[in-house]
């Protein structure tokens, strides 16, 4: 019985993987071509010091994620290269070749034959490509070429598996390309443009980076470069760019903050991401670098958020995206109405109040909390003898969201800020009070 079902799992994992179409006919997978550890049929099989073989997929998740470093089957201790840490994996050519002649011959069942896998890179090779990647960055810039091959070549590599990406971070990768991107950005020669675009295109490869490489590309030399890419690049140019810059931002440090304000047009670029965007994914690396850059600028440098129209580019990107945009433009706007400037704008802008009530308990947790304080900032300051922004607040249902709100429970910073608006709010309740009901649809919790 353990057998049928074992023999049924297998044949199901391997139909879902695309080696096996669906037959009526019932196919009997050979036992010693799947991996003790997923009863799948085998791709790639290594065997281990102790003489069982496994999928090398399976077998490095084994070693590598779970920390282990005992056979599976036989809890023996594995050998190892030397004096190195990971065990011996020796490839087993005679067990691939016959699955692969076993899918040849089984072909009319709708059975895929698997490829030949490639051999993982080795802890030498790596060493040697990327001392050769250092050495040909400082040579003269006619040499860029060189260094730009051998890049190629390590981005090829790293695609190949995460086993080979794993040994690319191990021997500090990040240090090595930030350092060479570092190297290039100094000189002039627009032949330099292709090498630096495939560093920072690879570098994407190996996020999060650590912290060395960040302080490089943190440089100025390095900072220029990449925000001219974010300006004139392709536009997969610019998406890598504002990774990379997402990376460095997140170091929050002002002095990076203020060196990228100051190259003209970078914070000009990380906009035009965002209200022309390419991906979901470039637009929340951009308004996370936005955002870091927002709560860690000095003092004389926060009109340029407001200069540049972001405040009205946020609540327009509000009125129709997704939770993770939401909750990241609601963070930027939040952290440019700590700003007098930010504030005015928000003031005077037409939708800003209906569409941060829209926001309140519908999006998340999160973003309840940001449009609460950016109410509070916007409402707090009213000035105008008609309070027309409270009457505003009031006519779209926010006096019913924030009690609401406060009866389901949040942060004793927000539930401030709330008592604080709805002592605001209560004054003028005689002028105009609405609320649509649908807006309570999403709450979870009774009350």
């Amino acid at each position: 019985m353990i057998a049928t079902w074992r023999r049924k799992r297998t044949e199901k994992r391997v139909t879902k993987r695309g080696f096996m179409k669906k037959t009526n006919m019932e196919l009997v997978i050979p036992s010693q071509f799947t991996c003790p550890i997923s009863l799948d049929l085998m791709k790639d099989p290594v065997t281990l010091s102790t003489g069982i073989t496994y999928d090398r997929e399976n077998i490095e998740k084994w070693i590598h994620k779970g920390g282990n470093q005992t056979c599976p089957i036989t809890n023996q201790d594995l050998k190892s290269y030397g004096s190195g840490i990971d065990p011996v994996l020796i490839p087993n050519h005679h067990i691939r070749k016959m699955i692969q002649q076993w899918c040849v011959e089984n072909k009319e069942h709708g059975i895929d034959r698997i490829p030949t896998p490639k051999i993982p890179v080795s802890l030498s090779d790596v060493s040697e490509l990327l001392a050769k990647i250092t050495n040909s960055s400082k040579l003269e810039m006619e040499n860029s070429s060189l260094c730009e091959e051998l890049v190629t070549r390590v981005k090829n590599l790293a695609s190949e598996s995460d086993r080979n990406k794993c040994c690319f971070i191990t021997n500090g990768i990040g240090k090595v390309l930030s350092s060479a991107f570092l190297e290039l950005s100094k000189g002039k020669n627009a032949k330099n443009a292709s090498t630096e675009e495939v560093i920072l295109s690879t570098l994407t490869l190996f996020l999060p980076l650590d912290v060395m490489s960040k302080t490089i590309l943190g440089l100025i030399s390095s900072l220029r470069c990449i925000a001219w890419f974010l300006k004139n690049g392709s536009l997969s140019s610019r998406r890598n760019a504002v990774f990379v810059l997402r990376e460095i931002m997140k170091m929050e440090e002002q002095e990076k903050v203020e060196i990228l304000l100051n190259i003209e047009g970078a914070l000009e670029g990380l906009v035009k991401l965002v209200k022309e965007p390419i991906c979901p994914n470039t637009t929340k690396a951009s308004l996370l670098t936005i955002y870091h850059m927002v709560n860690n600028s000095s003092q004389s440098s926060r009109s340029r958020f407001v200069d540049v129209g972001l405040v009205e580019l946020l609540i327009e990107i509000l009125v129709d995206c997704d939770k993770s945009i939401c909750e990241k433009a609601l963070g930027v706007l939040d952290g440019i109405l700590s700003y007098e400037e930010g504030v005015k704008r928000a003031y005077n802008y037409a939708l800003s109040v209906p569409v941060l009530v829209k926001k309140l308990l519908k999006v998340s947790d999160l973003a309840t909390e940001f449009s609460v304080s950016i109410l509070w900032k916007i409402c707090k300051n009213e000035n105008n003898g008609d309070c027309g922004v409270l009457v505003e607040a009031l006519q779209v249902g926010a006096f019913q969201k924030l009690l609401v709100m406060l009866q389901v429970g949040c942060s004793e910073t927000t539930k401030e800020k709330a008592s604080e608006l709805l002592k605001l709010l209560n004054v003028h309740r005689d002028r105009a009070e609405c609320v649509d009901s649908l807006d309570f649809k999403s709450l979870k919790r009774t009350f």
